[in-house]
């Protein structure tokens, strides 16, 4: 399988990689969407990280955003093996583009070029009003951040519980290119991301794969399947790349 597996990653010259939460919990970021995590443990935690709330009570919800999301540790979060192994499938001749559900900006360290956050970024913030753009360092130096330009509280470019997805017809155009598909780390669970998979399934000129730690409903969707944890996969992987 593994062979098989750098067979295509090798020959490939246009690649998209769908990556979620378990790309980045080698980095220590915790999957909010899992058994045990910070979604499931408190529901009310989807309430509070809505637009609804943001617009209801933006102190509030700026005091609750920085500590769900740990802001504070988010700067000590550095990309894995996953995250180097996918920036180092680019080549001259080989297009590489992420699509990735996380929002840790993880990829974009790494070095990959061409990266498309699906579910926006905890790295900026935006004034809903005149839309100037700030950054994390602005973010975290006040305990609630406003524009300079108008004065009003900014916004998260993170995708809140209430928000439209503006992302996907860009990742279905990328998909309808790819001549190979790859999934690593999400269940493909959260809709409409996990109907992004399907996209790659109807075209006859796309291989897919999913690497993933445990099955998902969607497995079925794919040529090859691989249940296993991303860092040893990738690390098999490579074996047969070089």
């Amino acid at each position: 399988m593994y062979e098989t597996i750098a067979l295509h990653l090798r020959s490939s010259e246009n690649i998209v990689v769908l990556t979620g939460a378990g790309v980045s919990t080698a980095s220590g970021i915790p999957d909010f969407r899992s058994s045990e995590g910070l979604w499931t443990e408190d529901h009310s935690r989807e309430y509070y990280m809505s637009s609804d709330y943001f617009f209801h009570d933006p102190e509030d919800f700026w005091k609750k955003y920085k500590a769900i999301f740990r802001m504070k540790l988010l700067k000590n979060y550095r990309p894995n093996t996953v995250h180097r192994f996918i920036q180092e499938l680019e080549s001259e001749d080989r297009k590489v583009s992420v699509i990735t559900q996380n929002v840790d900006g993880l990829h974009t360290l790494a070095g990959s070029s061409k990266v498309l956050e699906y579910h926006g970024t905890l790295n900026r913030s935006s004034c809903p009003t005149c839309g100037r753009s700030y950054s994390l360092d602005d973010v975290m130096a006040v305990p609630v951040p406003v524009c300079r330009d108008c004065g009003d509280i900014l916004k998260p470019d993170v995708l809140l519980f209430g928000d439209l997805i503006t992302a996907h017809d860009e990742a279905e155009e990328i998909i309808e290119n790819a001549d190979l598909l790859v999934v690593m780390g999400t269940s493909l669970f959260v809709t409409p991301f996990n109907l992004l998979p399907y996209l790659a399934f109807e075209q006859d000129h796309t291989t897919s794969m999913i690497i993933n730690n445990e099955p998902t409903d969607k497995d079925h969707l794919f040529d090859y399947v691989l249940h296993e944890d991303l860092s040893e996969a990738v690390r098999k992987i490579e074996k047969h790349l070089k």
